[in-house]
């Protein structure tokens, strides 16, 4: 059983840090940080947690992932550069250094310096992916070319550890090709399971089995088996559905991860002090970023916001470390060192995120321009044609509000929704649907909104877009009506404060409408229509 102060810890932590208004893994790590410092160390149940949580992560970005993001030339192409120029530049720093007389770095070669430039130019998969996903962004440009960098870089992990090891992967590891074929059947298998546990042990046997077990037996990195057989399912319409009924239990496993990175190791005040000369290295890692995002023409929102959610260094630095270790590659003490580095990197890029929108306002401005006719169809200026009511938000609410809005009030209605999947998916229903990321700033830049548009109907799944939205529309002197959905009872005074016309909650709504259709069945009028 698992050490009830591990439990208490965190919770404290996590509580701490929302009080502070920090994302609440900043807490888990300071909770695993004070249980060092009391003396506790991780336990093989934690450790168990913590790689089943990373695992079904890894799964969960699959079943969102679109294969063809890899393959564009500003994922694998920027991947590739910003690792070269990171690994190079943090190597000249280190030899600085090293010629400075910093201790750690005493009698060290090139090949120690070029590891530790390599193992500090990796970005976190687990945080970044967190951050992305409690902002409901994974699927925005800037989400889908941040995570895409994140599975390059997983790729050259699994080489990395594979040349470290001397040892390749089972000749059988070819086998592994029969996945493909085998994926169709899995998918009609995800088809039979229903929404209830069944889908849910099926995605673990899915994540846990066919992905990570299977990779490991046959000398694959087994947390990039899960991955695959994540994007293999991708296709599937239910996949999104699958992430979303494991979302919660990946997200309790994962506070195993962040306490176990915490309880690595106890520093001594030099060895601090050299994780935090690291931190503020952080900067070069963004400047090279931005870099290499420019060059692959990008917009400035894209490559900005994808730069400061990469600015962080990756539990991966650990692996790199460990391996080097116990090769007798590095020191023992850089295990330590680079294990507070990735913890204090966190804390500093979920501040650093946290003020992400006034960064890049701020910064946009600095910026080279960039011509329009350079950019992407998905980033040129939207044109709403001939709509007289825009749904923000095209899933099951909003798809729903579209077709009542067409079909019995005769509206010419246009759907926006930023997932590229669903635009095509819709639009090949017959959906009128552009892609959109409504709480991205530009969109509203870019937007060219009609005078023929009489409503605007907010049907975003969290609350947070659907109040930048409400503010957008009222700062630019929206003029027709505006409707907004919301699932808890709390959000809306807040919605309605920002000058909604008609708030709409969910389950209230569903219950009237199930009332009154049960009501006419049984022929029972309603007191209002007596009382007329």
């Amino acid at each position: 059983m698992i050490d009830p102060a591990f439990i208490l810890a965190a919770f404290l932590g996590g509580l701490t840090a929302m009080s502070l208004r920090l994302p609440p893994l900043v807490g888990f790590l300071a909770g695993g940080f004070v249980l060092n410092a009391l003396g506790y160390d991780a336990t093989p149940l934690l450790d168990i947690l913590a790689d089943v949580g990373v695992t079904l992560l890894l799964f969960s970005i699959g079943l969102k992932l679109d294969i063809r993001t890899l393959l564009r030339n500003d994922v694998w192409g920027g991947a590739s550069l910003h690792m070269l120029a990171s690994t190079l530049s943090m190597m000249g720093l280190f030899s600085l250094l090293k010629w400075l007389g910093l201790p750690l770095l005493a009698d060290t070669g090139w090949q120690t310096l070029a590891l530790l430039g390599f193992a500090l130019s990796f970005s976190s998969t687990v945080f970044v992916v967190k951050v992305l996903e409690k902002r409901s962004e994974t699927q925005t440009a800037y989400g889908r070319l941040a995570i895409g960098v994140l599975i390059m870089q997983d790729i050259f992990a699994v080489v990395f550890l594979t040349a470290s090891t001397g040892s390749l992967p089972s000749p059988w590891a070819l086998a592994l090709v029969l996945l493909i074929p085998l994926a169709p059947a899995l998918r009609a298998l995800l088809d039979r399971l229903g929404h209830g546990e069944m889908q849910m042990l099926f995605g673990m046997l899915l994540a846990l089995v066919l992905g990570y077990a299977l990779f490991e037996a046959l000398g694959v990195k087994g947390d990039l088996g899960a991955l695959i057989i994540g994007l293999l399912l991708a296709p599937h319409p239910a996949a999104q559905t699958l992430a979303r009924s494991m979302f919660s239990l990946k997200e309790l496993l994962l506070v195993g991860f962040f306490l176990s990175l915490g309880l690595t190791a106890m520093p001594s005040w030099e060895l601090l002090g050299i994780a935090l000369l690291l931190v503020l290295l952080l900067p070069l890692k963004s400047l090279l970023y931005q870099w290499v995002f420019l060059r692959f023409r990008m917009r400035h929102r894209t490559s900005v916001l994808s730069t400061l959610s990469l600015t962080n260094y990756s539990e991966f630095g650990l692996i790199v470390a460990a391996i080097a270790a116990s090769n007798g590659w590095l020191p023992a003490n850089w295990l330590v060192v680079l294990s507070l580095a990735v913890a204090l990197s966190f804390g500093a890029s979920a501040i650093l995120n946290g003020f992400s929108e006034r960064i890049y306002r701020w910064v946009e401005p600095r910026l080279p321009a960039i011509d329009i006719s350079e950019l992407s169809p998905s980033d040129r200026p939207i044109e709403v044609g001939d709509a007289e009511a825009v749904v923000l938000g095209m899933g099951r609410i909003g798809r729903s509000v579209y077709r009542r809005l067409q079909k019995e009030y005769g509206l010419q209605v246009l759907g926006i929704d930023s997932n590229p999947k669903s635009v095509k998916r819709l639009t090949a229903r017959g959906f009128n649907v552009l892609e959109g990321d409504a709480v991205d700033s530009d969109f509203w830049d870019k937007l060219l909104m009609s005078p023929d548009v009489r409503m605007v109907v907010l049907a975003m799944p969290h609350h947070s877009g659907n109040l930048f939205a409400l503010k957008q529309l009222r700062s630019r002197r929206f003029q027709g009506r505006i409707t907004a959905v919301v699932e808890f009872p709390e959000e809306i005074e807040p919605i309605r404060e920002l000058g909604a016309h008609a708030v709409f909650h969910v389950y209230d709504e569903a219950g009237r409408a199930l009332a009154d259709s049960a009501a006419e069945e049984a022929g029972i009028a309603s007191r209002t229509s007596q009382l007329g």
